[in-house]
């Protein structure tokens, strides 16, 4: 089940519905990200003969969910945005995803795809707040890998309130760890919260997402106040749990809080 929203003061809030799939309220302006709505046992294909199974139920079902002012998809595999999402979303809502990823959903009936390339930005503006995306550049997967796996996209979002920043997350998408990932703070500044897809996702052998050491490597590079990890245990290809992060943060005394949310849980993004 859903949480209940928490207390008004808590303007910036993540429910998580397990894998990457989240439901973001920031300011006036609701989020979807990533929707999974695959139930334990049903199995998502990932291209190139390359399937995996789910192993918990979504915490968020399409039927739970509030009026929508976007989509954010990180790319487009069916652990991200699977076939119940293209049967149920609301095909006039925008979605804010990678111009490979924009193509295949126009394909599929919606209407406003968004894609933004590598440090692009759009903006969601009502009643004097703006939402600002920016796209943030990943790489899913190594070397020749590079090219059998869909392009990714992390992102800043961004609220703006008398064009003032209030408050900036980023959320890192399915990509590995890379230390130019620090160019995240040079070009938008200092981070109050990131949610980072970590898991340790493994295709054809080799990992695809950061593990724990790579999650930690994260942190330490941009130094939030607040990690939130995502992405970790619902798949059977994930091969690093939230423990090893968790471990790699506090061997290395990492700056900031590990805010560890559960399926269904309702927590604040600020710090």
């Amino acid at each position: 089940m859903v949480s209940p929203p928490p207390r008004p003061a808590d303007d910036v809030t993540l429910t998580f519905g397990g894998n990457a799939t989240t439901l973001l309220r920031i300011g006036g302006f609701t989020l979807l990200t990533d929707p999974n709505f695959l139930r334990r046992g049903q199995r998502a294909y990932l291209g190139k003969g390359l399937w995996t199974k789910r192993l918990t139920d979504p915490a968020i079902l399409p039927t739970q969910l509030p009026a929508l002012d976007a989509i954010l998809l990180s790319h487009l595999h069916a652990d991200h945005w699977d076939r119940i999402a293209t049967r149920t979303l609301d095909k006039g809502t925008p979605v804010v995803t990678t111009p490979a990823a924009a193509e295949s959903l126009g394909r599929r009936g919606f209407r406003e795809t968004l894609d933004l390339r590598p440090w692009q930005r759009h903006e969601l503006t009502r009643d004097g707040e703006t939402l600002r995306i920016t796209s943030v550049p990943g790489v899913h997967g190594p070397g020749p890998l590079a090219r059998v796996l869909p392009p990714v996209m992390g992102s800043v979002l961004e609220l703006l309130r008398g064009g003032e920043v209030s408050w900036r997350g980023y959320i890192s998408g399915d990509t590995l760890f890379r230390p130019w990932l620090g160019e995240v703070l040079q070009r938008c500044g200092p981070l109050d919260v990131v949610i980072p897809h970590l898991g340790g996702t493994k295709a054809l052998g080799i990992t695809v997402t950061m593990d724990g050491r790579q999650g930690a490597d994260l942190v330490e590079l941009l130094k939030p106040p607040v990690t939130v990890p995502v992405h970790y245990d619902d798949y059977d290809r994930f091969s690093s749990p939230l423990g090893d992060f968790v471990r790699e943060v506090a061997e290395r005394r990492a700056p900031g809080e590990i805010r560890a949310v559960v399926r269904g849980e309702t927590i604040s993004l600020r710090a």
